[in-house]
């Protein structure tokens, strides 16, 4: 008996395997269109052109 016990350690490690490792390789369909829509927002970004804001000289700028 404690050998069938000792044989349902790497039977359940198994298991365990073969269900963590469908989880990991299931299909990610929606993660490609939110990345591609978060780099389409970062170079439209990029390629404005404004001033950069400019700060006031504390020393000839008087208050």
């Amino acid at each position: 008996m404690g050998a069938l016990l000792w044989l349902l350690i790497p039977v359940l490690a198994g298991l365990a395997a073969a269900l963590w490792s469908s989880w990991a390789l299931r299909n990610r369909r929606t993660g490609d269109v939110a990345e591609l829509a978060g780099y389409a927002r970062f170079r439209a970004a990029m390629e404005r052109q404004e001033p950069a804001p400019t700060v006031p000289d504390p020393v000839t700028d008087p208050v």
